[in-house]
């Protein structure tokens, strides 16, 4: 030991090390006394410190008191104080707990006594924006943000030296074995207990193979969800400040990520794989060696059995410790997410994360061996059964049905297949879950295969048998393990313990039999037969292809990783055209109100309003099928489909409007829409609604003024382009009975326009106002606004792009809400079922004055195809009532999300009619403020939570829902319950 000055801590030497006894009035009283500073005291928890918040005189915080454990010496004080300072300077973009210092330059502490004896005390820097503590959900952006800066702290310490960094501490990684050895009888379970020493004992195995290369240097060893600070403010909670340099000491430097991991596993909705961006964050700034991506998991796995024995010897010893003891259950949990998976697994997950997936340590791969595993059956026997997204035996919602395996089965063995087999690591989409908050284990580690004749199976190589049991062998083949199962009636030739020799017969499997082989590491854990994506990467690091043994060519049949693929896609596609999610799953298939990805996780889409009959309707298919077998041109050729489609549309509208141009898209109806109202009136002045999003062509854009879609709409319109206020009844300039103020005042707009010379040739707006999520227009508002228009010579231009084609359920167009008949009407999305078509439906009077500007063509707009997939669309929705689908499950879900907002407080309204809804979300009820940020991590944990949800609206604050018409109750109900499981992750309050 060092002289009492000098001196500094081994855990091994005390038996417990329990917090300061020190009240809030006696902090007050040493702050006072010592420090120079008169405030109130409020206590914070510790572990094994007294910390303590003071307060000024008007409230506001004033600086940490921090007593320190008297078992620290005045050495340790100093490094922890120069440590911080050190990160301060060097990472001036991060908020650092620095010690305040008197005019001299002085660290404001001294030592002070307290009821456990002399300790340390001294003033740090208060840092406002709270903790990442408690059970809220971590955004994968808060997540990310960790790892970075636990990386920039280890590399502003690399060089730090200081003689009060030589501790022997309980939290030092290096020391976890003699931790948990010396703290184990404090858990009175005693299968928790054998549990913690079973995981320590692995973990420090894994750990010493790799131990001598782990570089070491001074370390925070505590950056964790309670000491990172949130910068103030931020949605989802952002950390940008590091408190509490109690641990600081010279350790592996792996193990700072490895502590700070760890604290990331008892949060709502946190699995091992969730904290992989951290990993990823924190290699982005200290890169990990390949030694140190080996340790960081069982380093973990250490760190969880070290908080679980000290935190119960601490409830032990420190009964007066509240914070201790609120802390045993989730590092509990900490410890049960920490061995959730195998060591090997999770290592393989490190390295694939930190870009080390192809090093050595992975299975490897056979080649063709000796002897075929089956005799009598070669390759070209074998029918191999593609149950993946791009199979077309998924079709038609085929994987959805149980008995798709056994059926496809069948009907090879039928066909004369000798035998029918899966493909290694191919998601097999049958085994996908539809509504399910987590996704299921679809991923194969080896290949089954179904046979149609007599086979013998017979060793392919040398090897010894590990395990010879009914419908069970394992046996070595090299360096790996060859495991064979089938139904246990069939015994095997061959005994536990033996040496097989090439071609040795092994078992006899009759036709009708079943086989899975798997190829898995000799000294690896058991291996799944399927295993959930998000840890396929770790599983099937630890196993290899066995189709070479069948005769079969080595092809992993997982399709491009999807970031390889987003990668592609950036580079030639452009970037403006862009995505849903930051980290978007591939998706290739769809199936009514499902959607699939490749690696089988089913999503339920809450968002598609495009496919309005539900994905891949097969009455489409059919239709679209049988007309490109006949003929697909442009539509200045007579053919009957475009003549019936175009009748069958005008039959929806009032008489008035009874002559319709198809064109491609929403964008170019408007476009067109807004060119006849233009040349028929005469007029090129339009008025338009602000806050709307019409499209993308230069007419459609211009009359855009949704500040989402253009931030620039409002400054760079073009002066033929006026705007009135948006009629938002909930968050606009007039609300509730107030909102019958905005037809008046559009109407002097208006009038204010013709008497200035500029009469409106035009007014454009959406029948049912979707871009603000599905508010509905105020009684009465388009009547008025009609009326002024049409008294100045203009004409009216409805908007039904989103709203049209009885997504509202009450009504089929949104101008029917409202009681009125436009002059013109566009029409797209809907109308196609994903199909590019659209619409613009005019009277015959108007129609015709466009010859005035020519003659009109669109190549495409009403081709046979087109036409074919419209009546198609308008016979499903009819003959499946689609509509009052829309009705039921619409009121339905409109209920639920009501009794949402009855709960959570964030919820300011729930908008809309059918299945085009919108929940606003707000920061307050009173101010409105939008609850933007909270929205899109919001988003972002309903995809976790298996949902396609989208925000909309000039703040982006609204859920925009609008499924398929053909969604159905079930589905309904586990939006609304994923909704509500996803608000309580994310820590947003009760109103009850």
């Amino acid at each position: 030991m060092l002289s009492d000055d000098h001196r500094t801590i081994d855990f091994f030497t005390k038996d417990a090390l329990p917090v300061p006894r020190v009240t809030p009035a006696e902090a007050e009283r040493i702050a006072a006394e010592h420090l120079g500073i008169t405030a109130r005291a409020q206590s914070l928890g510790s572990q094994q410190d007294a910390n303590f918040l003071l307060h000024a005189d008007d409230g506001t915080p004033a600086a940490i008191l921090k007593i320190a454990n008297p078992a620290f010496g005045a050495a340790e004080i100093d490094a922890q104080d120069a440590a911080a300072d050190l990160i301060a300077s060097a990472r001036p973009e991060l908020r650092i707990a620095t010690v305040l210092r008197r005019p001299d330059g002085s660290p404001q502490r001294a030592t002070v006594e307290t009821g456990s004896g002399p300790a340390v005390a001294r003033l740090l820097r208060y840092l406002p924006g709270g903790t990442l503590s408690g059970p809220r959900h971590l955004s994968p952006t808060t997540v990310a943000a960790m790892g970075t800066i636990v990386g920039k702290v280890s590399t502003a310490l690399r060089d730090f030296r200081h003689p009060g960094l030589d501790r022997v501490l309980q939290w030092d990684l290096q020391h976890a074995d003699r931790v948990v050895a010396k703290l184990a009888g404090h858990v009175d379970q005693p299968d928790r207990r054998a549990a913690v020493q079973a995981a320590t004992a692995e973990a420090w195995a894994h750990v010493q193979k790799v131990a001598s290369a782990l570089p070491s240097q001074a370390v925070h060893l505590d950056l964790t969800d309670d000491n990172l600070i949130r910068c103030p403010g931020t949605h989802p909670p952002v950390p940008g400040g590091v408190i509490d340099f109690g641990d600081v000491t010279t350790s592996w430097a792996v193990g700072e990520l490895a502590v700070s991991l760890s604290s990331m596993l008892h949060h709502d909705g946190i699995e091992p794989h969730n904290v992989l961006s951290a990993v990823r964050a924190f290699h982005a700034v200290r890169p990990l060696s390949l030694e140190e991506a080996e340790a960081v998991w069982p380093l973990v796995v250490l760190r969880a059995a070290v908080l679980v024995v000290s935190g119960r010897q601490q409830a032990a010893v420190d009964e007066d410790n509240d914070y201790a003891k609120a802390a045993l259950d989730r590092e509990w949990l900490i410890f049960e997410q920490a061995t959730r998976l195998p060591l090997p697994v999770m290592s393989s997950l490190v390295r694939d994360a930190t870009g080390m997936a192809d090093v050595p340590n992975r299975t490897p791969q056979v080649d063709a061996p000796e002897r075929p595993l089956l005799r009598g059956l070669g390759a070209g026997d074998i029918t191999l059964l593609d149950l993946s997204a791009d199979a077309d035996a998924m079709d038609h919602g085929a994987w959805m049905d149980a008995g798709t395996e056994a059926r496809l089965v069948a009907s090879a063995l039928a066909d004369g297949a000798a035998a029918v087999a899966t493909h290694y690591a191919q998601a097999r989409l049958t085994r996908a879950q539809v509504l399910s908050e987590v996704s299921t284990a679809t991923v194969p580690t080896g290949i089954d295969l179904w046979l149609g004749r007599d086979v013998l199976v017979q060793a392919p190589a040398e090897g010894r048998v590990l395990t010879a049991a009914p419908g069970r062998v394992d046996l070595t083949h090299g360096t790996q393990v060859l495991s064979l199962s089938f139904p246990s009636a069939v015994q095997p030739a061959v005994s536990a313990g033996a040496t097989v020799e090439v071609g040795e017969d092994i078992a006899h499997l009759t036709s009708g039999t079943s086989l899975h082989v798997a190829l898995h590491a000799t000294d690896g854990p058991a291996v799944p037969r399927l295993v959930r994506p998000e840890y396929a990467a770790g599983w099937l690091a630890l196993t290899a292809d066995p189709a070479p043994l069948l005769g079969l060519p080595a092809d992993s049949g997982r399709p491009s990783a999807t970031m390889d693929l987003l990668h592609r896609r950036d580079a030639v596609f452009a970037t403006v055209q862009g995505h849903y999610y930051a980290n978007p799953p591939r998706i290739e298939r769809g199936w009514r109100h499902h959607l699939l990805s490749t690696d089988g996780r089913a999503y339920l889409d809450m968002v598609n309003n495009v496919t309005l009959l539900g994905h891949a309707h097969p009455r489409v298919e059919q239709a679209v099928t049988k007309q490109l077998r006949r003929l697909n041109t442009n539509s200045r050729f007579h053919y009957a489909s475009v003549v019936e489609f175009t009748e069958r549309l005008a039959d929806l509208f009032p008489d008035s409007l009874d002559t319709v141009f198809l064109v491609n898209s929403g964008s170019e109806a408007v476009d067109l829409g807004l060119r006849l109202a233009i040349g028929a009136s005469g007029r090129h002045d339009v008025v338009a609604l602000r806050e709307a999003y019409h499209g993308w062509t230069y007419a459609s854009d211009a009359v855009s003024t949704s500040l989402q879609d253009n931030p620039n709409a409002l400054a760079t319109r073009p002066g033929w382009v006026h705007t009135v206020d948006s009629p938002n009844s909930y968050r606009g300039r007039h609300r509730g009975a107030d909102a019958a103020r905005y037809a008046p005042e559009a109407v002097a707009v208006i009038d204010e326009l013709a008497a200035a010379g500029h009469p409106a040739g035009a007014f454009i707006c959406e029948t049912f106002y979707g871009n603000a999520g599905g508010v509905a227009l105020p009684d009465g508002y388009l009547a008025e606004v009609y009326a002024a228009v049409r008294r100045h010579g203009g004409l009216t231009v409805a908007d039904e792009v989103q709203v049209g084609y009885g997504r509202l359920g009450h009504w089929f167009w949104g101008f029917e809400q409202q009681q009125v008949v436009p002059d013109i009407v566009c029409v797209a999305k809907a109308m196609g079922n994903g199909h590019p078509l659209g619409a613009v439906v005019t009277s015959k009077e108007i129609a015709e004055r466009y010859r005035d500007q020519g003659y009109f063509f669109s190549s495409t707009g009403g081709s046979p195809v087109s036409s074919v997939v419209g009546l198609t669309v308008l016979d499903t929705l009819r003959d499946e009532g689609l509509q009052t689908n829309a009705v039921r499950v619409g009121g339905h879900l409109k209920h639920r999300l009501e009794a949402l907002a009855d709960r959570y407080g964030i919820i300011g309204a729930v908008h809309g009619s059918g299945l085009y809804l919108g929940l606003e979300l707000v920061r307050n009820r009173t101010t409105l403020e939008p609850a933007t940020e909270e929205t899109a991590e919001l988003c972002d944990r309903m995809l976790d939570l298996g949902v396609v949800v989208q925000p909309t609206g000039d703040h982006l604050n609204i859920l925009k829902i609008k499924p398929p018409l053909c969604v159905d109750t079930a589905a309904a109900d586990f939006f609304a319950d994923m909704l509500e499981l996803a608000f309580a992750q994310l820590g947003h309050a009760h109103t009850r």
